[in-house]
């Protein structure tokens, strides 16, 4: 018998996942608006035909990365949310997932910083916002996870009396603000962004427990 003949190896850009990771990376680095087909094509180092094999146009492709980052989002919080404890406690494994997956796909969540921008200041076109709504449909489940969150911590007195839906854009803007500065580091690990979104996460729960009555001043339940 012969020798088996060896499979060719795939040439990159082949798969959707390369596609879109290629695009975030090319959307993060130069903005929806200058990224363009040729830049995705030529991060993969494969022909345009590759990049529209899947995608009909720039925008679907934009969306598509968006789509994935918000998944990744949603993938990371539904572990948080089961876990046993007090409101506060669950809010903090919120955070702290949120903000480690901020920080490990941040090439997709920029993305999504960018389609949210685009909804606010009406960058659709009128064929796509549709989809865009959609999305951003998406984003406010996210929050409201948040916001359930913060409701039921309030109710079991673990987190003082605070505006609920304030205090979830207050949260999710602070670590959304990682976007604009964070950029992995050589020789990054899971570790080190674990200790990092600890950081960020740690002055937003502190601020959020029940102050400590002083002494003299009366209680309000008496």
């Amino acid at each position: 018998m012969g020798e088996a003949q060896k499979t060719p190896p795939r040439r990159k850009g082949w798969r959707r996942d390369e596609i879109i990771a290629a695009a975030a990376e090319c959307f993060m680095r130069h903005g929806y608006q200058a990224t363009t087909v040729d830049d995705v094509a030529g991060a993969l180092n494969c022909t345009k035909g590759r990049i529209y094999h899947h995608y009909a146009s720039k925008t679907d492709l934009f969306f598509d990365v968006h789509r994935e980052g918000m998944e990744r989002l949603f993938a990371a919080l539904a572990p948080a949310m089961e876990v046993e404890g007090d409101g506060l406690t669950v809010l903090e494994a919120m955070c702290l997932a949120h903000a480690g997956a901020m920080l490990e796909h941040h090439t997709f969540e920029h993305v999504v910083a960018q389609g949210v921008h685009m909804h606010r200041f009406d960058g659709a076109t009128p064929e796509h916002r549709a989809t865009v709504r959609a999305l951003i449909d998406s984003r406010d489940r996210f929050e409201g996870h948040f916001k359930q969150a913060i409701r039921r911590a309030i109710d079991d007195g673990s987190l003082r009396e605070v505006d609920v839906a304030v205090t979830a854009k207050v949260i999710l803007g602070a670590l959304q603000w990682t976007l604009y500065w964070y950029r992995p580091a050589r020789g990054d690990t899971a570790a080190a962004r674990a200790a990092l979104a600890r950081k960020l996460v740690d002055p937003l729960i502190e601020g959020l427990r029940p102050r400590r009555r002083a002494e003299s001043e009366p209680d309000p339940r008496s």
